[in-house]
This record gives C-alpha cells, sequence and structure tokens, in this order.
C-alpha cells in the first residue's frame, strides 16, 4: 500500500506492508488526514488512524504539488509498465555490452550480470582509481549520475525518457574522461 505524505515544498510518499497498515501499536506521525473520517471533525484528543494506509497520512495533498505527479502518473497508464521495462532491459543491457566492448579494460561493472537482478542502473567502478574525478567529468559534461562512495559511480539510462543515442553517448563522454 502506498501512503501520501507532504514534505516541506513537496510531495513525498512512503510504502506500508499490508501487514503494517491496521497495526496501532507501531508508532507512526499521527497526521490529521490518517485519522478515521468518521470522527475527524470531532476533534477528540485521540488519534483513530484508518485501519489501511490512509491512516499513515500526515496532511493534505498540496494540489500544485500534486499536479505533475498526475501528469507523470498518467503518461506512465498511457506506456504502460511491461513497455517500460522491456525498454529498461534494452538500454541497460546496451550500455552494459558497450563498456564490456569499449571499456572492459578501465571500467569494473559491480551490478549483479543478471537483469533480474538489477534494475536500470549499473555501478561502475573505475579499475585506475580516480573514480571522483571521472564523475566529475561526467557531470561537466551535462551526465546525471550519482557518486557513491568510496569509489562507485552509478549510471541509470531511464527508459522513459533516455534513448540508445543517450547511453553511446554517455560512453562517448566515459571513455573521454578515462584519458
Amino acid at each position: 500500500m502506498a501512503v501520501h505524505v507532504t514534505s516541506p515544498g513537496a510531495v513525498a510518499g512512503c510504502f506500508v506492508n499490508e501487514r503494517h497498515a491496521r497495526n496501532t501499536d507501531l508508532p507512526r506521525f499521527a497526521g490529521w488526514w490518517g485519522h478515521d473520517k468518521s470522527t475527524r471533525f470531532k476533534m477528540g484528543p485521540e488519534f483513530h488512524p484508518m485501519p489501511t494506509a490512509e491512516g499513515w497520512q500526515l496532511s493534505n495533498p498540496p494540489i500544485l504539488g500534486l499536479a505533475p505527479v498526475l501528469a507523470s502518473l498518467q503518461i506512465f497508464d498511457q506506456v504502460g509498465m511491461p513497455a517500460l521495462r522491456e525498454k529498461s532491459l534494452r538500454l541497460t543491457g546496451f550500455l552494459e555490452a558497450l563498456l564490456h566492448d569499449r571499456l572492459a579494460e578501465a571500467v569494473e561493472i559491480i551490478t549483479p550480470a543478471d537483469p533480474a537482478r538489477r534494475g536500470c542502473q549499473l555501478s561502475l567502478r573505475i579499475r585506475s582509481g580516480g573514480g571522483r574525478k571521472v564523475f566529475e567529468t561526467l557531470e561537466a559534461n551535462g551526465v546525471t549520475g550519482d557518486w557513491r562512495e568510496p569509489d562507485v559511480i552509478r549510471i541509470a539510462p531511464v527508459p522513459l525518457y533516455n534513448s540508445f543515442d543517450d547511453v553511446f553517448r554517455f560512453v562517448e563522454i566515459l571513455a573521454s574522461g578515462l584519458k
């Protein structure tokens, strides 16, 4: 069960497993919108959570903040998760193949090779060291990735908006950054 939560200036969320949704003994933030709808406006001194994921809500959703969320969910519905997963597998597989073919001596992929055991990201380690400098070169060339100490660059070709050309250009930039 997903739960809507707001944070300062943005919509946030968390996942509440069904086995926990009805457990009122668990510590939680008691928010207005998580209170039982039938007694919410009685303003009693005790919190009575709804017996679903809704019982974990803290606040009302900000309408302007939810507009882009709604738009993105509509796009996901239009495209469909099977199509996104298929493109994800192909994009990440293409990235993996390019790295093996062109940069295997310089880059170690530490993410599991089995696509069923990974999402769309690959975690890379620069074999010669200096990964942080390579990462900074990637950033300076418009690549958005993730640096993880002590020496891992995470790259995720996202199927909704990345292309095979983007993946190819990334490998070109990475190759130039390794020189």
